[in-house]
């Protein structure tokens, strides 16, 4: 049963439809967290500024703290825990960060990736400037961001 708070919907995570039930003013980060139990997509500022909150939807980042549920029906989103194959294998660019060392502490490490990804397979990896540019929303606090650099890179090297 519907209350007046709260609405039906239906959210595609990670290929899985997911009908919930939810208030209005749910954020996406917190049904991730809360209700889908995807603790992966991390809590940092709460304001958009820090990163560690991207998603992708229909491949493009989205910082999830920032994003009303409502606003994500219909819309195929992704997080880290769907990044990888069916069988646990790492995606190419979770391999990469492995090989480059690029995280320390690995609390802004799922947003990194997932924007990695979206930079790479949107072209934005042309030249180091755009990359840097691209990548620039997510902040780091151990500042790997040399590893993190080198791992995309290595990643759109690849691509090309």
């Amino acid at each position: 049963m519907t209350s007046l708070n709260s609405v039906p919907l239906t959210l595609m995570v990670n290929g899985q439809a997911h009908d919930l039930e939810l208030p209005v003013q749910a954020t996406l980060l917190d049904v991730l967290r809360e209700r889908l139990h995807l603790t992966g997509t991390k809590k940092g500022c709460d304001h958009g500024q820090c990163g560690a909150c991207t998603v992708l939807m229909d491949g493009e980042t989205h910082l999830s703290c920032l994003t009303l549920a409502l606003s994500a029906q219909g819309h195929e989103i992704r997080t880290i825990e769907g990044l990888g194959g069916p069988d646990g294998e790492l995606h190419p660019m979770q391999a990469a960060f492995i090989e480059h060392d690029a995280f320390q502490c690995g609390y802004c490490t799922p947003g990194q990736i997932l924007s990695a990804v979206a930079c790479v397979e949107g072209g934005h990896a042309q030249n180091d400037a755009e990359l840097r540019d691209f990548m620039s929303g997510n902040l780091c606090r151990c500042a790997a961001y040399p590893q993190i650099f080198e791992a995309v890179k290595s990643m759109a090297g690849e691509r090309q």
